[in-house]
């Protein structure tokens, strides 16, 4: 073989070989796609080739206690087009222009949308995206017109719906700090939404359909369906009719003080620890959280920012997120008198004979040099144990703090009671007390401890701290879920309400209320929380603000339970920085709670259980006496005015002479079903109606009265009185009239009764921190 021949065997060979190891190359490549790249490069093919849509696992519900719905989810629609199928679609037209579906959707859809034209049609031009959202949270009225307008054109392959939901609340405003609200993507972010978010969301699933590089959906065996699965539901401790009734009472508390940093208030269960009721005012809407309530909303707008500026929108941020805290759980404050219950409790654990002693009050009390004021200046004289508690009397506290418990006893009940660490509450973001550290807890922190001052708590913990007190001395956890079900209404799970740890013994819990008991019923600084037929035992607090900027500010607050020889509730209001009339607990805090207690416990099914007294004073209820001949009711007059306390004017019987006792009574005032105040009613009846509409009295203003005068002057213009607010009836010792049914000069019916609220303003709780050297 010459050298030219060899020459082109190498080169073959060489070619070969290269040949061969390209070959190599691409039978690996092959093989590594096959094996070890397989899902990547198949994920990459299915992205090209298929579209995923969610479906959307539904939200679970939530509802009161008994079972009534507070929070759900609602199927609205989310309308999308594919561009992609849209231009295919067109392509096959090829130049037959008589039909422009970008033009026909465009026009269709921003009609029945109610949105502008040139948005839809720009979406249409993004014709590489075989999705794009033309409008979501679309309802069922709409949804249907869209489906028509689909079916019309048979355009199935480029105009789409998709079932999404929609959180609805539907009591708007109510409990919105208990339930909170979801964002835009459906996820809980205050509240029992957030809280409990993994249980009520519930897993997506999906629906895969595969098309082909045209956008044309392929055939049923290339697409895929997983199937979502729903949230579960929550069974909250929350008592719609009590809450309801909370808020009404909390707003009111908040209105007629002129509160300038909002109010709250909570019903609990003393014995479980399941939050009935738990209110905040101002509230905000669930439905609609983004926007400012209208006290908010004021604020804003007296900012004096401009609308859209930095400072305007940043200001709106903090307004809003101001309004969502829950004030309840997440704000802290100096709890005032309402902490004398545990002060009592701790001594009278300590050293029963406690109980037994006198202590002494001239209006200042020292301490290591240090003056310290009572709220009553001029002192309270000698004080037995119950009447230091019943008075308020901070210098009598301090006594019993400093002589018959100490800084190292007193602490320890501090950490018994729960108020060095949180409650533990099911709800986000509960706010943590300030107390001193013990290596720093001296004796005149104690001396100040001791009637609820110089530390922070926050309104849970305190009522949480009552309630161990109120049900026989053992610490509850508070909680807002009671079960978790789910849409089968099996029990995934429930709520242990084991009481943790017992504080204090039954024996002291129940002298305790008695004190308290007695402190309402009696002369103590609780009476305006009193209900007739209910033993409630009280306290109420008002305390200084010392932050930085709320120098003469207060908070006013009122903690009770009920009944006293039986627990079953407890109550607190708190209102910060009121600015109307006398800025004390019991007047801005305890007629409010002593209303929620009124109206919930007959609705617990508590029985009322009235003293003598209260029978005795009892309001009447006017009966019918429309319909009855006058002869028959004259029969009948001294029997109901011995019975019942009512005297019956015959109006128009001059009118008539003789003929008058056969004729038939066709009005009367008061009307039937109307309470009034026994032996202190009057009923007038009329024979024509005529005479009943032209018999008519202004009415006076007793504003400022006690019960005695304000019922003389009522009863002079012709009219009836029922008393509300005090139970000294018309002994008209130390109450006072605040308030008046009718509107004073008003035009009334002779004989209408006149409901007037009196409370003590007499009464003061001011735990002073003056202190002095």
């Amino acid at each position: 073989m010459n050298s030219s021949n060899i020459e082109t065997v190498k080169r073959a060979s060489i070619v070969g070989i290269l040949l061969a190891a390209l070959f190599s190359g691409l039978l690996l490549r092959i093989f590594l796609y096959e094996t070890r790249d397989y899902d990547y490069y198949q994920a990459k093919v299915n992205d090209q080739l298929t579209t995923e849509s969610k479906v959307a696992a539904t939200r679970g519900n939530i509802y009161d206690r008994n079972g009534i719905l507070l929070a759900t989810s609602i199927t609205t629609y989310r309308v999308f087009i594919s561009p992609s199928a849209i231009a295919s679609a067109q392509a096959k037209l090829k130049d037959d222009m008589t039909l422009r579906y970008d033009e026909l959707i465009s026009d269709n859809l921003s009609d029945i949308l109610d949105i502008e034209y040139s948005f839809v049609y720009k979406q249409t031009t993004y014709t590489k995206y075989l999705d794009r959202t033309i409008a979501r949270e679309v309802d069922d009225n709409t949804a249907e017109k869209i489906r028509k307008f689909i079916d019309k054109y048979s355009l199935e392959d480029m105009v789409f719906l998709e079932a999404t939901s929609t959180r609805y609340y539907p009591y708007n405003t109510l409990a919105s700090h208990v339930l909170g609200f979801t964002n835009n993507d459906g996820d809980g972010i205050y509240g029992i939404e957030a809280q409990y978010n993994k249980e009520l969301e519930g897993v997506d699933g999906k629906y895969i359909t595969a098309r082909d590089s045209l956008g044309n959906e392929l055939p049923y065996e290339y697409q895929s369906y997983i199937e979502a699965q729903d949230g579960n539901n929550i069974i909250s401790t929350i008592d719609l009719q009590i809450q309801a009734y909370l808020e009404e009472q909390v707003k009111a508390a908040y209105t007629e003080s002129g509160a300038q940093n909002r109010a709250c208030g909570i019903v609990m269960d003393v014995n479980t620890g399941e939050i009935l009721g738990m209110a905040v005012y101002p509230s905000y809407n669930s439905n609609d959280p983004w926007t400012l309530n209208d006290e908010s909303q004021e604020m804003l707008d007296q900012s004096g920012y401009e609308v859209g500026s930095d400072l305007y929108t940043a200001y709106k941020s903090e307004l809003l997120y101001r309004t969502w805290s829950n004030k309840a759980i997440n704000d802290v404050y100096i709890p005032g008198s309402t902490f004398k219950v545990i002060t009592s409790a701790m001594a009278l654990e300590e050293h029963p004979d406690v109980i037994n002693q006198k202590f002494s009050c001239n209006g200042v009390y020292p301490v290591n040099g240090w003056q310290i004021h009572c709220h009553k200046r001029e002192g309270h004289g000698t004080l037995t144990f119950s009447g230091a508690i019943q008075q308020s009397c901070n210098p009598g506290l301090m006594q019993i703090g400093l002589n018959w418990l100490g800084t190292s006893t007193f602490y320890k009940y501090i950490k018994s009671f729960g108020y060095l660490e949180k409650t533990g509450i099911d709800l986000p973001g509960e706010g943590s007390g300030l107390f001193w550290p013990e290596s720093e807890f001296s004796e005149i922190n104690l001396a100040t401890a001791s009637f609820g001052q110089n530390f922070n708590v926050t309104v849970i913990r305190q009522l949480t701290a009552v309630a161990a007190v109120a049900n026989g001395g053992y610490l509850v956890k508070p909680h807002v879920m009671s079960q978790i079900t789910d849409n089968d209404n099996n029990v995934i799970s429930e709520y242990d309400t084991t009481q943790s740890r017992q504080v204090v013994s039954s024996q002291v819990c129940k002298l305790v209320s008695e004190i308290l008991e007695e402190g309402v019923s009696g002369n103590g600084g609780a009476k305006n929380a009193y209900v007739a037929g209910y033993r409630v035992a009280a306290k109420t607090g008002t305390s200084e603000k010392k932050d930085v900027g709320s120098e003469g500010k207060y908070i006013c607050s009122c903690v009770a339970y009920a009944p006293a020889d039986d627990p079953q509730v407890a109550v607190i209001i708190m209102v910060d920085e009121p600015t109307k009339g006398n800025l004390y607990g019991s007047t801005v805090a305890a007629p409010y709670v002593g209303n929620v207690l009124e109206v919930i416990l007959p609705y617990l099914n508590v029985e009322a259980v009235y003293t003598e007294e209260e029978l005795k004073n009892m309001a009447t209820e006017i009966p019918s006496f429309v319909g009855w001949r006058v002869s028959a009711l004259k029969k009948y007059q001294e029997y109901y005015e011995s019975t019942y306390g009512i005297k019956i004017n015959f109006f128009d019987a001059e009118e008539y002479g003789d003929e008058y006792d056969s004729r038939i009574i066709v009005r009367q005032s008061p009307e039937e079903g109307v309470r009034s105040e026994k032996k202190l009613t009057t009923v007038c009846v009329y024979t024509t109606r005529s005479a009943a509409e032209s018999d008519t009295v202004k009415v006076p203003n007793v504003k400022g009265m006690t019960a005695t005068a304000a019922n003389a002057s009522l009863i002079n213009s012709g009219l009836n009185i029922k008393i509300e607010g005090t139970n000294s009836y018309m002994s008209g010792t130390g109450a006072t009239a605040v308030s008046q049914s009718h509107e004073a000069g008003s035009t009334v019916p002779r004989g209408t009764v006149v409901t007037v609220t009196f409370r003590y303003l007499d009464d003061t709780d001011d735990t002073s921190n003056d202190v002095s050297r």
